[in-house]
């Protein structure tokens, strides 16, 4: 799968990070020399320096044999145009648009953009759920609304304490991404203990959350903990 990333701010340079620490084939085109060459100095990609509404510069990053293209600069208007024109001129398979202000976010739908997403949108979310507390809280909403990044704080009393991964039984609709110990990042794996004072980094749904919530910290039944010997 190839994705075009249409410039190279701080949005599409981490865009461009993680699509490429995930394997896929990824171009950028950004308008300034300069951040051309910082960004050609990280990564092994094709970085394309020009306008990413000229259909020629479009051409030259692969827009034809491309499935997917990211308009990702810091104007509604030029992420518009590169969309309109990826559908309208190369047929394009899907879109993806970054906007900057949440008014936007209803015309460009109506004009057959794929996906936008707008960090406004998501700030909002964020203070609607209203989640935080002190045992936890929700980092970021993804896929508009239907999925919650949440860390979980671990306590002496909690079900989680001293048992493995591979001892709790979720829901298949929740996925343990990491372990925050300390200032150490740890990847879990099934023998990876989970210790006090553990912040565990989760994404599920907000169903399964609320779910979670309950049996962590309310003294729920545990119906989605259940410890599992060997």
């Amino acid at each position: 799968m190839k994705t075009i990333i249409i410039g190279g701010g701080k949005v599409g340079y981490n865009l461009l990070k993680t699509l490429k620490e995930r394997g896929y084939e990824v171009a950028l085109v950004e308008r300034d020399k300069s951040t051309c060459l910082r960004i050609a100095e990280d990564f092994k990609t094709e970085i394309i320096w020009g306008d990413g509404t000229n259909l020629q510069v479009l051409k030259d990053a692969g827009i034809e044999e491309a499935d997917i293209i990211a308009a990702v600069t810091g104007s509604d208007e030029e992420n518009l145009v590169i969309c309109q024109i990826a559908k309208l001129s190369f047929g394009s398979k899907k879109t993806i648009t970054r906007v900057n202000n949440p008014k936007n976010m209803i015309m460009f739908k109506k004009l057959g953009i794929d996906n936008t997403v707008c960090s406004t949108e998501v700030i909002a979310n964020l203070i609607e759920y209203s989640f935080d507390q002190e045992d936890y809280r929700i980092i970021s909403i993804l896929e508009k609304g239907s999925m919650v990044l949440a860390e979980l704080f671990i306590h002496d009393h909690n079900p989680w304490v001293n048992k493995t991964v591979r001892e709790l039984v979720l829901p298949n609709e929740c996925v343990l991404v990491s372990i925050l110990r300390g200032e150490s990042v740890i990847y879990p794996r099934g023998d990876t203990e989970i210790i006090s004072n553990d912040k565990v980094v989760i994404i599920t749904n907000k169903s399964v959350l609320a779910y979670l919530i309950n049996d962590l910290y309310d003294g729920g039944n545990n119906k989605w903990i259940v410890g599992r010997t060997n």
